[in-house]
């Protein structure tokens, strides 16, 4: 007699071997310029993931294939709601993890996205939900984003570089992309840009960035910084 093991996946057993872990990153990313209402093209996602266009051009396809993802005539890609869910438990699971490491492992706030990165594949059903009830009160991750399902919307409407001078800017997250800058997120911490902080803005210029004035303090962010900082 022959028992069936109940823990393999429905999908395996079909066939559906489910995402693979380089799929799972590109539907996340995928997932954060969705939520940020940019068109989500192949040379999009080859800039983020710091790889070649053929590179991107055979995932895609694979992922099309296993219909994660669906493209349209202009090659734009969007996720179908398998693909969605997915994006979305990879996000929640990664701003879970970094919200425990910083609340409860007291990791240093620049540190933690690369922790996450690592641990986030690993981690078990079991493991996630203990972890969840260790930080079940926040709804956003250390940087400001929204933990899905927990009830929080995304906040802060615009970049900093859309700021003018004499505003006041209350920042209210950071992009995913800066987080992968160790250093420039030790720099920003250091320097108190961080969510829920509020400047005056001082100036601007497309060449040399954004000035801040807070607390007596001035500091000037570069473009690129400053179209990663989103507030209101």
């Amino acid at each position: 007699m022959s028992v069936s093991a109940p823990h393999i996946d429905a999908r395996k057993r079909q066939g559906h071997d489910g995402p693979t872990d380089k799929m799972r990153e590109y539907l996340e990313v995928i997932y954060y310029l969705s939520t940020r209402s940019e068109p989500v093209i192949a040379a999009r996602l080859a800039e983020w993931m710091r790889v070649t266009a053929p590179t991107v051009t055979n995932i895609v396809k694979r992922m099309e294939e296993k219909a994660y993802i669906t493209r349209d005539a202009r090659g734009e890609i969007s996720l179908t709601s398998e693909g969605f869910d997915v994006a979305e438990n990879v996000v929640k699971r990664h701003r879970i993890l970094e919200r425990f490491l910083v609340d409860i492992m007291k990791v240093p706030w620049h540190m933690i996205h690369e922790e996450a990165v690592r641990l986030e594949p690993a981690l078990s059903p079991l493991m996630e939900e203990r972890i969840a009830d260790l930080v079940r009160e926040a709804t956003t991750c250390p940087h400001g984003n929204p933990i899905p399902g927990r009830g929080e919307a995304h906040k802060g409407t615009r970049r900093l570089i859309e700021a003018a001078v004499g505003e006041q800017f209350t920042l209210r997250r950071i992009t995913e992309e800066a987080e992968e800058d160790t250093d420039l997120m030790r720099y920003i911490q250091e320097s108190g840009i961080v969510p829920g902080a509020t400047f005056t803005i001082t100036g601007s210029s497309p060449a040399f960035g954004v000035t801040l004035h807070r607390d007596e303090r001035s500091i000037t962010v570069s473009p690129q910084v400053a179209a990663a900082l989103w507030g209101d």
